[in-house]
């Protein structure tokens, strides 16, 4: 198993009293050295605008990278720009390019990409909750566009709805966009009723869910769907701001809830793509949970 990361996405600052700090990254990634530091590390490259183009429109992409930013620039109410956003967010797109190469070039059976900005909110056309690209969406293009896949499946567990995800593939039946997170809240997407092309379910939970009520969510609905559809590859979502410490939000996880759902995906992997799973960090807002959940996320990925 590798983990990609690089020290330029700590440089994106949106500000002192921003949720999305640097500090995110320094937790997860002080507490995978600690826990996993016989792991493969490696730097993250910079995706280029050719493979951006897969998930954005040149606007979009123009915005990020052109947009003279001496200074922190407000993109809206919530997403930032500063001196070292532009080559942060290159790097997180371009550490889930190389994981899909890596994964499917039989170079490593699994990959954790430990890199900020978060990217599941992020549409086409749109920057917007803290997210500049769509790394993931990113990714799996890559992985059908230059790899030739059928069938990527992309689960996430992050306590926000994925709605740039969502938009970005709703009407492509080659992704499966399968997600549970915490409804009402931001970005008020993500009911139940919101299909795609029959391949978007969501899972949509109330204030104050617990362990069990998200353990019974996914067992029941969500895992069976990934069963059925039978991935090429698994591709993770892995934001851990639905734990209970999290203070932008109200369920009630724990890092064990982490370990379980992600050894339940690395079972579902196993019998449909050799195993062969990318995940991507997304939210987290609690620094002491970011360590916990994390730790426990690449435990389960790895096997232990």
């Amino acid at each position: 198993m590798r983990i990609y990361t690089h020290a330029a996405c700590i440089n994106h600052a949106p500000g002192p009293t921003h949720a999305e700090r640097p500090d995110r990254l320094r937790a997860v990634t002080e507490a995978l050295r600690a826990a996993h530091g016989d792991l493969e590390w490696l730097d993250a490259p910079v995706a280029d605008r050719s493979q951006l183009q897969r998930a954005h429109d040149d606007a979009l992409i123009a915005l990020v990278l052109d947009t003279p930013a001496e200074h922190t620039v407000q993109l809206d109410p919530d997403t930032w720009l500063g001196p070292g956003s532009a080559e942060a967010a290159l790097r997180a797109a371009g550490a889930g390019i190389i994981a899909v190469d890596a994964v499917l070039g039989g170079e490593t059976l699994r990959a954790f990409c430990a890199v900020r900005p978060p990217g599941h909110h992020a549409t086409g056309r749109e920057v917007m909750g803290f997210c500049l690209f769509n790394s993931i969406a990113v990714a799996a293009l890559h992985a059908i566009e230059h790899h030739g896949l059928e069938r990527v499946a992309i689960c996430d567990f992050d306590v926000h709805h994925g709605n740039g995800t969502q938009a970005i593939f709703e009407n492509d039946p080659r992704v499966l966009f399968i997600s549970s997170h915490q409804l009402p809240l931001y970005p008020d997407t993500g009911y139940e009723h919101e299909r795609g092309a029959g391949n978007i379910i969501n899972a949509p939970l109330p204030p104050g869910t617990s362990s069990a009520g998200f353990r019974e969510v996914w067992q029941r609905d969500l895992l069976p769907a990934l069963d059925g559809f039978q991935p090429q590859l698994l591709m993770i979502s892995a934001g851990f701001d639905a734990h209970r410490l999290d203070p932008l939000a109200q369920l009630e996880l724990e890092g064990e809830d982490y370990r379980w759902l992600t050894r339940e995906l690395v079972a579902i992997a196993e019998r449909h793509c050799g195993g062969r799973i990318v995940s991507m960090l997304e939210g987290g807002y609690d620094l002491d949970a970011l360590r916990e959940c994390s730790v426990a996320h690449v435990d389960a990925l790895r096997g232990r």
